[in-house]
């Protein structure tokens, strides 16, 4: 028993069931009931750790995010996330993090990672970074490509939250394990598992209802919306980085 993680399940069901969420996951039987596995999940909005982790929670798991390890230092979500478990990442260090997810995994854990390592504004896949790769086949556990649709609707970067009733559908797809061989490339084995998530979406995208004509703005470009393009929010990104830098190194008054 988790007291802390149960907890968070039921107020994280009271919201969802109180936003009206309607939320349809399919692949559930490629979610294993036991041993480790790395699910490896898209990124397009703020919620999207509490989505992915219904899919746990439904085959009766609990997953254990990498988060960024600022969230630690919120005096409410710090002490929530170490009670749940979740591993923080710090990006300019990340061994401790990759060796404690290890650990996790090979004691059985499923292990949930964003392999784009922030939101993307785009609601396109982003470049991948291999760590979820290098993690399967070094616990020698699967790689879970799993993608959800509908959630940058609620709350996404830029973007005000939208937490009353508003009754957004929601697709959580989680794919065929992936499994990577001791000698495979972990750069080959990221791109095996992006094309799949990108399939994933692919599908979802073209069931999902009727995207409404005042959000456009969180639609991607290439299925008619009016977000950035990839190359745009790039840019935006490499722009916050360099604020953060430059915001890092003014000395302090």
């Amino acid at each position: 028993m988790e007291p802390v993680y149960r907890t968070v399940i039921g107020a994280a069901r009271g919201l969802f069931a109180a936003q009206g969420l309607k939320i349809r996951i399919n692949g559930l039987e490629n979610v294993p009931r036991h041993g480790g596995g790395v699910m490896a999940i898209n990124h397009t909005g703020y919620f999207d750790f509490t989505y992915a982790g219904l899919v746990g929670v439904e085959v009766g798991r609990l997953v254990r995010f990498m988060a960024k390890k600022s969230i630690w230092s919120n005096p409410v979500a710090g002490p929530l996330m170490t009670g749940m478990k979740h591993i923080p990442v710090d990006r300019e260090a990340g061994t401790e993090s990759f060796a404690t997810a290890l650990s996790a995994l090979r004691r059985g854990e499923l292990v949930g990672v964003f392999p784009e390592a922030t939101i993307s504004r785009s609601f396109e896949l982003k470049a991948f970074k291999s760590g979820a790769a290098r993690m399967a086949q070094e616990a020698v556990v699967p790689l879970l490509p799993t993608t959800i649709w509908g959630s940058q609707r609620v709350w996404t970067k830029g973007q005000p939250k939208r937490m009353g009733r508003h009754g957004f559908p929601l697709f959580i797809t989680v794919g065929a394990p992936i499994t990577v061989g001791a000698d495979e490339d972990p750069a080959a084995a990221t791109e095996r598992m992006k094309a799949a998530m990108q399939a994933q979406l692919d599908a979802d995208q073209a069931a999902y209802p009727a995207w409404p004509e005042a959000e456009k703005h969180l639609l991607p470009a290439r299925l008619g919306g009016t977000a950035p393009t990839i190359e745009e929010a790039d840019e935006l990104d490499r722009i916050d980085r360099a604020k953060r830098v430059r915001s890092q190194r003014r000395p302090a008054r």
